[in-house]
C-alpha cells in the first residue's frame, strides 16, 4: 500500500489531538505534516495567569516536536488550500512561499480576535489571545504603575493608572481579575501610588457579563468583581480611542494608557478563502463525523469548525473542552477511513463552565451544580491542570502555584524583552558618536598606537 499524506493545519486543542490521534496512521505507513504558525500549542485558558505572573510562560506551551514525534513539523502560516490540486501554500518565518502536497486534508485553523473598524483601536488596543499578548500586558500594567509613580502631571498619572477591558466573556474578565490582582499586589510596595487610585474599566456591549453561566452566577461575580472597586459598564460600547482618549457610548470619555480588547472572535478566514463550505459566521461546515460537507478527504475541527450537535441541537460552542475532544475524534475517524472502517459520529455533552475571578476567587456551573468563590477557583484550577497536556507541563504548572501560594508574587517588569537589541544599538550609537566627536588626527594617531602594540 501506498502511504498519504496527512496535512494538519493548525494545532491549537483540536489539531494537536488530532495529530496525537494520527499515530496509528503513521504505524500504518501514512505521513503526518502539522503546520502551525509556531512551534508551539499555547494553553489558553491559562493566558490571565501568565499575564498575571502566576505560571511561567512556557509551561502552558506544549513543544509540538516534543509531543508529536511522528509528525512532521512544519513552522509557518498556510495561507491557501487548492484541495482540487491537494497543494497548501504555505508562508515560512523566512517569508519564503512553499507548496506543500497531501492527500488528506485536516483544518483546524483556529479563530482570531473580532476586531472592530473603531477608531484608535488598532493603534492603542492590545488583544488577549497569546503568550505573547499576556507578557506584554503583564510587562505594561507594572510599567504604567512605575510612571504614575514618578510623573507630576495628573492627567498622565490618571490615565496610566487606568486600564479598560472591553468584553465581559470568559477571557475578559479572567484577564481582569488576574491582573488587578497583581496589580494591587505590585502597589504594596509604593509608597506614592495606592490601589484606590487605579480604576479598572470592564466595557460590555450586552446586557450581563459570561453568559454561558446562570443569571445568579454571573450576577455573583458581578458584585465580587464590583466589590474590588472595578467599575462593570452594561449595555455600552466602545466608540473610539483615537489619541488614547477612550469614548464610550454612554457619553463618558477619559484617557486610559491600556486597552485590552477581547470582545469576541471570529474563524480563521482561511477556510473561506480556500473555496470550502461555510456558514454565515465564516466556520467550516462539517457533519457529525467531522468529514467537510460535501468534499472528499477533508475533515475539520475545532473553532474554525461548526460541527453539529447531536444532542442538544445547532452547533457545538467554540470552547477548548469541545476542541480537545473533537480532535481525538477526527484523528480516529480520518484512521478508520484509511483503513476502510466506519467513522463515528462525534457526540459530547459539555461538563460545564469554570472561571476564575482573580486569587482564590471563582464561579462555576459543573454537571448542574452551581459553585461560588474558592471551591469554584480550585475547580477552575483543577480541571484545566487535568486538561492541561503532558505531564511535564502539569508539573510545572502545579509547581508554579506552590511558589505562588509560599512566596509573595514576582513583580519583575520585563518590558525591555520586547526590544533586546536596545541596550546594545545605545552602546554602538554612544560609541559611534563619540568617535564622530573625536578630531580625525587623533583617531589616526590611536590607530597608529595599537598598531604598535599589535
Amino acid at each position: 500500500m501506498t502511504g498519504k499524506r496527512i496535512l494538519v493545519v493548525g494545532a491549537g486543542f483540536g489539531g494537536l489531538y488530532a495529530a496525537m490521534h494520527l499515530r496509528r496512521a503513521v504505524d500504518l505507513g501514512h505521513r503526518v505534516t502539522v503546520v502551525n504558525p509556531e512551534n508551539f500549542m499555547q494553553y489558553q485558558p491559562f493566558l490571565p495567569e501568565v499575564a498575571s505572573g502566576t505560571i511561567d510562560p512556557r509551561a502552558v506551551a506544549v513543544p509540538l516536536r516534543r509531543v508529536l514525534r511522528h509528525c512532521e513539523i512544519v513552522v509557518g502560516e498556510v495561507r491557501r488550500v487548492d484541495h482540487d490540486r491537494r497543494v497548501a501554500s504555505v508562508r515560512l518565518m523566512d517569508e519564503r512561499e512553499m507548496q506543500l502536497t497531501y492527500d488528506v486534508v485536516l483544518l483546524s485553523p483556529g479563530s482570531w480576535s473580532r476586531v472592530l473598524p473603531i477608531p484608535g483601536l488598532a493603534q492603542h488596543g492590545v488583544g488577549f489571545k497569546t503568550v505573547p499578548e499576556a507578557i506584554w500586558l503583564r510587562n505594561h500594567v507594572l510599567s504604567r504603575l512605575d510612571l504614575a509613580a514618578v510623573t507630576d502631571d495628573p492627567e498622565r498619572r490618571r490615565a496610566a493608572l487606568t486600564f479598560v477591558f472591553v468584553g465581559g466573556g470568559y477571557a475578559g474578565v479572567e484577564a481582569l481579575g488576574e491582573l488587578e490582582d497583581l496589580a494591587r499586589d505590585a502597589l504594596e510596595s509604593y509608597t506614592t501610588v495606592r490601589a484606590e487610585e487605579t480604576r479598572w474599566v470592564l466595557v460590555e456591549a450586552a446586557g450581563t457579563i459570561m453568559p454561558e453561566l446562570s443569571v445568579d452566577l454571573a450576577r455573583y461575580a458581578m458584585e465580587r468583581l464590583t466589590a474590588r472597586g472595578i467599575r462593570i459598564l452594561l449595555n455600552t460600547r466602545l466608540e473610539s480611542a483615537e489619541g488614547g482618549t477612550i469614548r464610550l457610548s454612554d457619553g463618558q470619555t477619559f484617557g486610559a494608557d491600556t486597552l485590552v480588547w477581547t470582545a469576541g472572535v471570529k474563524p480563521s478566514p482561511l477556510a473561506a478563502d480556500s473555496g470550502f463550505p461555510v456558514d454565515d459566521t465564516g466556520r467550516i461546515r462539517t457533519d457529525a463525523f467531522l468529514r467537510v460537507e460535501g468534499v472528499e478527504d477533508a475533515w475539520a475541527t475545532g473553532d474554525a469548525a461548526a460541527v453539529p450537535d447531536r444532542a442538544g441541537g445547532g452547533f457545538m460552542p467554540p470552547t477548548a473542552q469541545h476542541g480537545m475532544r473533537q480532535g481525538k475524534r477526527v484523528g480516529d475517524n480520518v484512521v478508520a477511513a484509511l483503513e476502510g472502517r466506519r467513522p463515528v459520529p462525534f457526540e459530547y455533552r459539555g461538563i460545564g463552565s469554570v472561571a476564575s475571578l482573580g486569587r482564590y476567587k471563582g464561579v462555576a456551573l459543573i454537571m448542574g451544580v452551581r459553585l461560588r468563590g474558592f471551591p469554584a477557583w480550585f475547580a477552575h484550577r483543577t480541571y484545566h491542570l487535568y486538561a492541561m497536556p503532558t505531564l511535564t507541563r502539569k508539573v510545572k504548572i502545579a509547581a508554579d502555584w506552590t511558589v505562588a501560594l509560599l512566596f509573595p508574587r514576582d513583580l519583575a517588569q520585563l518590558g525591555s524583552t520586547e526590544n533586546p537589541r536596545a541596550s546594545f544599538l545605545r552602546a554602538a550609537g554612544t560609541e559611534s558618536s563619540r568617535r564622530a566627536r573625536t578630531p580625525a588626527r587623533a583617531r589616526a594617531t590611536g590607530a597608529k598606537a595599537t598598531d604598535r602594540r599589535g
